[in-house]
């Protein structure tokens, strides 16, 4: 692992936790469309994907502030999963955000560790 300083552990950390949270909302709402009525389907699907590109933006901006190269790999697992749920794939969408999700846990963990270890958390 990259030693990694403080400014860049906490950024890292906060944004990690904070993309975390909102990819398992969206896996949850896009597994909760597949129970939507036909006519509900298109405007749950058209929320559903404004929520995915506001995430997305957010984890673009991740990216730019700490440079930590998993948070272009959520993006990407992100961008495949809006892909599916424009396709009318939310089961599949959902599995590309667990991706995501993944990818946008390892910075906060290994933040955590350096903040672990100067007693910061």
């Amino acid at each position: 692992m990259v030693s990694m300083d403080l400014k860049t552990a906490v950024t890292s950390y906060q944004y990690g936790e904070k993309a975390k949270s909102e990819l398992i909302m969206a896996s949850q709402f896009c597994l909760a469309l597949t129970g939507f009525s036909e006519q509900e389907r298109p405007g749950g699907r058209r929320m559903l994907l404004m929520m995915m590109e506001s995430i997305r933006s957010e984890l673009q901006f991740a990216l730019k502030s700490t440079g930590q190269n998993e948070f272009s790999k959520a993006i990407n697992a992100l961008n495949e999963a809006i892909s599916l749920t424009e396709s009318n794939q939310p089961e599949q969408a959902s599995q590309r955000i667990a991706a995501a999700i993944s990818a946008s846990t390892t910075p906060a963990q290994e933040a955590w560790q350096v903040l672990s270890e100067h007693g910061l958390l």
